[in-house]
């Protein structure tokens, strides 16, 4: 990545760096890579936590609650899209003239002399992003990475590796992904989403068309999925323009032109599913690699085809970066299992979007024993994007035999008049579905509903997740 072209400064011209919000998941990982640099770092968030705990294990001043005397003696500030312009912090590095940089542009700077493998798409990035991590690992390349959740195997977000690769999500809610010039851009799937931020569909496309153009004019490869309509046009409009484009994916693909326009083909034949594990060969051109998954789901398939072929691209054998995944134990809170009680599995998930859910239950549906129900409880993320997506909320946890919809998780926005949990309840397809405003009436609610052979899943972007134990404790689990 060129700093001239992406307004990019490396992060050890940075100076002193303090974080606004540093424990949230993109903050806190980029923190970790700086203090493992020897960067000095400080920040503050609203509320203790363990991730905080451990950044000041490592060496960073953090501090809970937010004043501005925090960036009295700093030279950088780091600030997310969720971070109010009134907050004190900022309002005093903007009086004081301090260089204020954006998350995206904090992680661009610890990729400025290394070869960058940014992971972009609608859904999937967290997930796609661990296992290319754990895939070059396998291949020897010791990667640095940063990534918006944590890997079950080290319990880690982030790590400063001794490779000159460093992998990282690339985030498209605010279209600061277009900051990069990957040596791979990943593109998983391209589909409308935070359209407070964009406005429209169309405008989102053209983001991820801009996405794959910064790829190409840094020599680099687009890896994108062929099986998502999205990502698929973005994947021939890059071939056809003569960019390298690795196309992965199990088709058959919509469009006929696929595959015709000058780019490689990772074409993935499922070979079986036992469980929760499940195994399929991709083909290359000239060569099969076979891969076995502990996850489940044609979705977790493709994550990990696009790890493999971004191996292939950066010049590692694939056959390596497969039998790596084999070993991938997956990412917190995506089909993440909290335990069991009562003959009852309970997973967690992130899922947000109505592409994600519908890919989630699909997978539940896979996985539940012979005659087990499948039992949702949904968050919704964002009044933004209920408001947007209640029908498409509605029709993808239809998937599921039972439903329960929680109230909205707000994150950064206020509250939108009339839309709530209950809009996106109204919309599921059958009779068994609740809205329930409060947490403490789920547990309850769930009791009287499961009984053994069956999967809960808790659902959502937001404090959903802490639902997981109660529900596996009030089953007499563990």
């Amino acid at each position: 990545m060129t700093e001239a072209a992406a307004g990019i400064v490396p992060a050890a011209a940075l100076g002193r760096v303090h974080f606004i919000g540093i424990g949230g998941a993109g903050m806190s990982g980029i923190a970790r890579v700086m203090l493992a640099r020897g960067i000095s770092v400080s920040g503050s968030d609203a509320r203790d936590s363990d991730v905080v705990t451990g950044l000041r294990a490592l060496g960073a001043q953090v501090t809970i609650g937010h004043s501005g005397e925090a960036v009295d003696d700093v030279d950088t500030v780091v600030v997310s899209s969720a971070i109010r312009e009134d907050n004190a912090e900022l309002a005093r590095a903007r009086s004081r003239g301090l260089r204020i940089i954006h998350r995206s542009a904090a992680l661009g700077s610890l990729m400025t002399d290394r070869r960058t493998v940014a992971v972009a798409g609608t859904h999937g990035k967290t997930t796609t992003t661990s296992m290319t991590t754990v895939a070059l690992q396998a291949c020897a390349a010791d990667p640095s990475f940063v990534i918006g959740g944590v890997l079950t195997a080290t319990g880690a977000n982030a790590h400063e590796g001794t490779g000159d690769v460093f992998v990282a999500e690339a985030d498209e809610s605010d279209g600061s992904f277009l900051l990069y010039e990957p040596t791979v851009g990943i593109v998983t799937n391209v589909e409308a989403d935070h359209l407070d931020h964009y406005g429209t569909a169309d405008a989102v496309t053209e983001a991820f068309h801009a996405f794959a153009q910064r790829t190409a004019q840094s020599g680099g490869t687009l890896v994108a999925c062929l099986d998502d309509d999205g990502a698929a046009a973005i994947a021939t409009a890059a071939a056809s323009r003569g960019d390298d484009v690795i196309g992965y994916g199990v088709g058959p693909f919509e469009d006929a032109s696929i595959g015709g326009a000058g780019m490689r083909l990772a074409l993935i034949v499922p070979d079986g599913v036992q469980g929760q594990e499940q195994s399929f060969t991709i083909a290359f051109e000239d060569m099969s690699v076979l891969v076995t998954l502990n996850q489940p789901g044609r979705y977790n398939a493709l994550n990990a085809t696009a790890a493999v072929c971004t191996a292939l691209a950066l010049g590692y054998d694939p056959r390596d970066a497969a039998h790596g995944l084999s070993g991938f134990h997956g990412t917190r809170r995506r089909f993440e299992f909290r335990g069991q009680g009562s003959g009852v599995r309970v997973f967690d998930d992130y899922a947000h979007h109505p592409t994600e859910i519908t890919a989630l239950l699909t997978a539940a549906k896979d996985v539940v024993d012979p005659g087990g129900r499948v039992h949702v409880v949904f968050q919704p993320h964002l009044f933004s994007r209920t408001q947007s997506f209640r029908r498409e909320f509605g029709t993808a946890l239809g998937i599921a035999d039972d439903v329960v919809v929680l109230d909205v998780f707000p994150a950064r926005e206020d509250p939108v008049p009339g839309v709530t949990g209950a809009i996106v309840a109204d919309e599921v397809p059958h009779d068994s579905v609740a809205f329930l405003p409060a947490f403490t009436q789920v547990v309850p609610h769930l009791l009287e509903r499961v009984r053994p052979g069956d999967i809960v899943l808790t659902v959502g972007a937001g404090d959903v997740t802490v639902l997981g134990p109660e529900i596996v404790e009030a089953l007499g689990g563990a």
